[in-house]
């Protein structure tokens, strides 16, 4: 028996038992994605956003794709444009442009699966996205200040070193580094597999002379006292033998760029950033920038169909000032091979796509924040 004043569970209205609402046609969308190889952060993401316009239009006794018009939805663009979140502050353009997007892309599919004749947000336009640039980037003395942090004569100190090493040789994503695996080292080429990176692409890309030598030194003298039980092959772990999660992962580099005292904040993030800025002040072309970073379209000329791993390999060493255990000149290193083995370190041919310029590379960089910081927080920020 219920006692008094227990609230009865509420009954679910009938449009959210209906097959044709809605909410049961998202909840199909969000199943089509899985189907078809979206990542569980993507899908969650468009539930979240869907969820807001689901709830927008219930408020407004809508509950049909069918009843879904352009000027409804123009209406709903106004309401987020209009909105104001708790603290007073109007969502950024960034934050609506994400609600909207997912609204746009079921319409589509409702309208690719007959659902609808007509797509009533194909001319939705969509606002324009800021140019919000991450707030810091280290200069190399920094950068230098913040790896010297961790006591490299313990294990857990010596395992942060290499880790901030591989962070800020390489560029990875912070999901990048939480997947790494031991066999992803090649020392003997001095390369770095990155698995399933963004688009579930793999590539191969630079380690670095310096990074590599700190993660053989981890591997030999301080990972087997982290493994507790199985081990999973996971590169970098915790104390109890496990793997990271990105909130971990995030508060322990945080942890050593406060302790270095730069006046500056950020994480994981931050070596990404700071890696392109250096190269790209070090003279490196900004596709070899994106092919570090992950960039590159698969609609676009792929990078490793121009040059070599090997080509890349010797534009990092001479722009990265952390790549090398003793840094070449760009110049020497040219003027070093002869013949055949010269390598030729201008940009790879370009005439198939535009140009890719340093907004492009920071706007790219922005969206990479944006996205960590999503993966931490469990949404996007939006101011």
């Amino acid at each position: 028996m219920p006692k008094r004043g227990d609230k009865k569970p509420k009954a679910p209205l009938p449009h959210q038992r209906d097959p044709d609402s809605f909410s049961a046609w998202t909840l199909r969308y969000l199943e089509w994605l899985r189907v078809h190889g979206y990542s569980e952060r993507t899908v969650e993401n468009r539930e979240s956003y869907l969820g807001f316009f689901i709830r927008w239009a219930d408020a407004r006794s809508i509950t049909y794709p069918q009843e879904v018009t352009r000027p409804i939805l123009e209406r709903y663009q106004r309401h987020l444009f209009h909105f104001r979140k708790p603290n007073g502050k109007p969502l950024s353009f960034r934050a609506q442009h994400s609600r909207l997007v997912p609204v746009r892309a079921i319409f589509q599919w409702l309208t690719r699966q007959n659902v609808l004749l007509a797509n009533p947000a194909s001319e939705l336009q969509l606002p324009k996205m800021e140019k919000r640039l991450p707030r810091h980037v280290l200069t190399a003395s920094e950068a230098e200040a913040v790896l010297a942090q961790p006591d490299i004569h313990d294990p857990v100190g010596l395992r942060d070193r290499a880790l901030m090493e591989v962070f800020y040789a390489t560029g990875i994503r912070r999901s990048e580094a939480l997947k790494l695996h031991v066999l992803d080292c090649d020392f003997e080429r001095g390369t770095l597999l990155v698995r399933q990176g963004k688009g579930k692409k793999d590539r191969l890309i630079p380690l670095g002379e310096r990074a590599g030598a700190w993660v053989e030194k981890y591997l030999a003298d301080g990972r087997s006292e982290l493994v507790l039980g199985t081990d999973d092959g996971h590169l970098f772990l915790t104390t109890a033998g496990e793997s990271f999660t990105p909130s971990r992962l995030t508060q322990l580099v945080r942890t050593y760029v406060n302790a270095a005292s730069i006046k500056k904040t950020g994480s994981c993030h931050l070596f990404r950033h700071t890696m392109a800025t250096l190269m790209l002040e070090g003279g490196a072309d900004i596709r070899y920038i994106q092919a570090m970073l992950g960039h590159v379209s698969l609609e676009t000329t792929q990078i490793y169909t121009q040059v070599s791993i090997r080509k890349l390999m010797q534009i990092h060493s001479a722009t990265h000032p952390g790549a090398t255990l003793k840094r070449p000149a760009m110049e020497d290193q040219a003027e070093n091979d002869t013949g055949d083995n010269k390598t030729d370190i201008a940009a790879p041919d370009k005439t198939a796509d535009p140009d890719p310029t340093e907004a492009d590379l920071l706007q790219a960089l922005a969206t990479d924040a944006a996205e960590e910081a999503e993966d931490t927080l469990g949404y996007r920020p939006t101011s």
